[in-house]
């Protein structure tokens, strides 16, 4: 039986186990949103912009480890979802958009709301592809599902002109595909998995670095296995929170511009690094001369050879599938008749404790204005630790990141490569619809809301429980800071002048807005907001506007040149 390309593009999405895609309807895939309405296998969810679309689809996927799928029209359609489209770029994060284009007959004509789709999403995604005969649809399906999820994960697009969607052929969908172009390495290459167990074992100052990648191949088992083998201190990325357990002893917190002053000083000074699913990036280590300063050897991990001696040279380079390379190493050290020098490492952690004893991320605890941090503190409290949190871009992603104890994956969604603003709300949907029992919070502030408000209405339609924490300070909190310590105090553009009253706005939508000015209250509305647990909660938190994210390592400067709150 024949089926219209339409249909055969549902039928693969049925095919990939896809239960939701995030879309808006427009001319040139309305056959699709035909072929979508006469079958009930695959949920659509109606956002209120394209862009949303796309922030949904990904913090579907970060939330589920499943492949994100968003729908949108040609021209201003998937322009307006190139922004979601390199924020899962950046991050690489599996996800396939679907675009409709124009009929094959007018490509290149400036047809009516067309753009070149390709051309414009080619640097931002790890594939895509123009289909232009209906026959080779579901093939191209297969591809970007394969291509998106596997190796180094990534965004594909499949770009789809309407008369392919209209035209008829048989369906048959590949059962498995093989490309000689594209083979990803999983396994590591036993001998250099040896010579990093040999420089661990030999280590006296030895740190563990992790980053996305740990949570993107589920090796948060794996990595606690091998810390709890060798007893070494382990710190991570903004990306990697939660792949290693937020609260265990062995952990130093976050590292980097806004890391801990014992993560970052530990990774300054130590004489072996394990580097797992990281990349080194600028707002990792600073700058790299700075880095190189002291030498030690290092261990990198990761499936992207293109990762690996790209900001960094390393001695020991495996390319692999993060979990499996670890399995491979744990056994082997588990195998060694060899163990860690316990002296040199009691001496090692010994340093560690002085690091700590600055304690980095104390804050004014008596103050009567509201303290962001306090806030952050308190929503961990509150939910013991156990919500989805995704949050926008800013301050106050560096607030949770720093005090909210992230104990398992895939708990914390941010935009760490683009810093997004505006991911916030719309991943938290996605995050919903892939956790529908789940707490999710979204922690946003005043400047990030605004760019994806309207998503409030999506939220409404699809009775999303969502709990938003705005940390409103009325300025763009990272630009004003940042203004302040190298600008000489000029706040070009950066104060929120004219901001609606949130509340009211919140609950012009049908949802519960509330507005908390007291420290004292930051408790009850945290509870009181987690009580309702069938409507989204607005908590509009009005915070010290003169707060600042501390420590912070200044641009062009190395990891361990920190800026420590009592230095100002």
């Amino acid at each position: 039986m024949e089926l219209t390309g339409a249909e055969i593009l549902i039928r693969c999405l049925q095919e990939e186990g896809v239960d939701c895609v995030f879309g808006y309807p427009g001319g040139a895939v309305l056959f699709i949103y035909d072929a979508l309405f006469k079958q009930d296998k695959v949920k659509h969810v109606l956002v209120r912009h394209e862009q949303g679309a796309a922030h949904a689809a990904d913090g579907y996927s970060r939330a589920s480890n499943k492949t994100g799928v968003c729908l949108v029209t040609s021209g201003p359609g998937v322009t307006n979802a190139v922004t979601g489209i390199a924020t899962a770029y950046m991050d690489s994060i599996p996800m396939v958009i679907i675009s409709g284009q124009v009929p094959t007959h007018a490509i290149g004509q400036d047809a009516f709301q067309e753009v070149d789709a390709v051309g414009i999403t080619r640097p931002c995604v790890k594939h895509n592809i123009l289909v232009k005969d209906v026959r080779d649809l579901a093939l191209a399906m297969k591809k970007a599902f394969h291509i998106a999820r596997s190796g180094r994960p990534g965004p594909v697009l499949v770009d789809v002109p309407k008369d392919v969607t209209a035209a008829s052929c048989k369906f048959e969908y590949p059962d498995s595909i093989s490309m000689r172009s594209y083979n990803p390495v999983l396994k590591g290459h036993p001998g250099q998995i040896k010579k990093a167990a040999q420089l661990l074992l030999d280590a006296k100052r030895p740190m563990i670095y992790t980053g996305g990648g740990v949570i993107l191949s589920d090796a948060a088992a794996e990595l606690a296995g091998l810390v709890k083998v060798l007893g070494f201190p382990c710190t991570s990325t903004l990306m990697g929170l939660g792949g290693f357990p937020g609260t265990d002893a062995h952990f130093l917190g976050m590292l980097g511009m806004h890391g801990t002053f014992e993560a970052n000083m530990a990774m300054q000074h130590c004489d072996v690094l394990l580097a797992v699913g990281a990349r080194f990036d600028d707002r990792v280590i600073g700058n790299p001369r700075h880095f190189g300063e002291v030498q030690r050897k290092i261990v990198h991990i990761d499936i992207d050879p293109s990762s690996i001696s790209k900001r960094v040279k390393v001695d020991v380079p495996i390319v692999g599938n993060v979990r499996e390379v670890i399995d491979d190493l744990v056994k082997l050290l588990q195998a060694s008749r060899e163990k860690p020098d316990a002296k040199a490492l009691k001496a090692w952690w010994a340093q560690i404790e002085l690091w700590k004893g600055k304690d980095c991320l104390r804050y004014d605890r008596a103050s009567k204005i509201i303290k962001p941090q306090f806030v952050v503190e308190k929503l961990y409290e509150v939910t013991k630790g156990d919500a989805i949190v995704t949050s926008d871009v800013g301050q106050h992603q560096m607030w949770v990141a720093q005090f909210y104890k992230f104990d398992k994956p895939r708990r914390w969604i941010n935009s760490g490569g683009l810093g997004t603003m505006g991911f916030g709300l719309p991943a938290a949907m996605g995050a919903q619809f892939a956790n529908p029992k789940a707490s999710v919070t979204c922690v946003t502030g005043e400047a990030s809301f605004q760019m994806c408000l309207q998503e409030l209405s999506t939220c409404k339609q699809y009775r999303l429980p969502i709990k938003i924490v705005c940390l409103n300070n009325r300025y763009m909190g990272m630009v004003r800071q940042w203004q302040q310590f190298f600008h000489g105090n000029r706040y070009s553009e950066s104060y929120m002048d004219a901001l609606p009253d949130f509340s009211k706005l919140v609950d012009s939508y049908g949802h519960v807005g509330m507005r908390i000015e007291n420290p004292a209250d930051v408790e009850p509305a945290l509870k009181e907001a987690f009580k309702r647990r069938d409507e989204l909660v607005f908590l509009d938190f009005i915070t010290d506007q003169s707060e600042n994210v501390f420590p912070m390592v200044p641009g062009g400067k190395g990891i361990s040149e920190m800026i420590l709150a009592e230095e100002l």
